[in-house]
Order: C-alpha cells, then sequence, then structure tokens
C-alpha cells in the first residue's frame, strides 16, 4: 500500500502562483510514476501532469503546459506541483496519484491506470 497526502491548495487571484506537495508513504516511492489530476465541479477528472520514476522524463496537458512544473524529490518522498499564471479555470480539487506498472506518456495520462491516490487538495482561483 502507499499512502498520499496532497497540501498546498487554497486561494489565489489570478495570475498567481500555488505550490503543491504530495507526500508519500508505504512502499518504495521511486518505484513509481507520479501523476496530478484534477476535477471540477461537474466535470470528468483529467489529467494535468507526470513524472516518470527517476523524474528525468515530465508530461504535461496542453492546457497547463508552459504554467505548470511537475518535480519529484525521491530522498523525500515528494512530488510536486508549481503552478504559475493562474487562471479561473484551473480552479479544482487537485490529486496526486501513483502508478507502478508503466512511466510512458500514454500510460500515464488516464486515471484508471493509477494504483493509488490521495485525498485531495481545493485550489480555488478568482478573476
Amino acid at each position: 500500500q502507499v499512502q498520499l497526502v496532497e497540501s498546498g491548495g487554497g486561494l489565489v487571484q489570478a495570475g498567481g502562483s500555488l505550490r503543491l506537495s504530495c507526500a508519500a508513504s508505504g512502499r518504495t516511492f521511486s518505484n513509481y510514476a507520479m501523476g496530478w489530476f484534477r476535477q471540477a465541479p461537474g466535470k470528468e477528472r483529467e489529467f494535468v501532469a507526470a513524472i516518470s520514476r527517476s523524474g528525468f522524463s515530465t508530461y504535461y496537458a496542453d492546457s497547463v503546459k508552459g504554467r505548470f512544473t511537475i518535480s519529484r524529490d525521491n530522498a523525500k518522498n515528494t512530488v510536486y506541483l508549481q503552478m504559475n499564471s493562474l487562471k479561473p479555470e484551473d480552479t479544482a480539487v487537485y490529486y496526486c496519484a501513483g502508478t507502478s506498472y508503466s512511466s510512458s506518456s500514454s500510460y500515464v495520462r488516464f486515471p484508471g491506470n493509477y494504483d493509488y491516490w490521495g485525498q485531495g487538495t481545493q485550489v480555488t482561483v478568482s478573476s
């Protein structure tokens, strides 16, 4: 089992920044590719970003590319999502997730491919 706990969400004005963290415990963190997803009210959960086990490869949804940066610190068992130039449409509950099966670009974009999920953290961007 892997336990994931997100933090860092909050209320920010458009154009502002937030940094989300996801702390993992349980099994070996470096064995897992990690992803960030978000879900707005009335919408399906959507892919935001993912990072390979080593951190060498990163992937982003087109809607956040150039504004968000995913990173990880395997020594601290933590994955981060730095969010800059936030927009009201970024408002959602953000979830981190882990998968041990694959780090490929096509695999990590689908929420059904993840084994473990955090409880989510709310991000609200005001206009």
